[in-house]
């Protein structure tokens, strides 16, 4: 039975191995890809990737939902609001039916 050393070492031995074989393969689809290329007169940028560089693309920016906004107001426990166009938050329509008012909350 091979002890833990030996299983390291021929796991090593076959982790050089295969990524030998990866860089192989993937020059050879590299090669592939350019001769395809060539034969059909594609460039990198019609295949979507730009410039026809090798520039990596950009991922799209996430849509911010509006400007951001000051605080003007901040609840008892620490909520916030900007005092926008819209519906109210739930803390000021409820600190509003106790009677309280909105110059309690600004901030200064």
């Amino acid at each position: 039975m091979a002890t833990y050393l030996e299983l390291k070492q021929q796991a090593e031995k076959l982790m050089a191995q295969a990524e030998e074989m990866r860089q192989q393969e993937t020059q050879q689809a590299i090669d592939e890809i350019k001769a395809k290329m060539k034969a059909y007169g594609l460039t990198a940028q019609d295949l979507g990737f730009g410039g026809g560089g090798t520039r990596a693309r950009r991922a799209p920016r996430a849509k911010s939902s509006g400007t951001d906004k000051a605080v003007k107001y901040r609840g008892p426990n620490g909520e916030t609001w900007s005092g926008g166009r819209g519906r109210k938050p739930q803390w000021v329509r409820d600190a509003l039916a106790s009677g309280k008012s909105l110059e309690e909350f600004q901030v200064k």
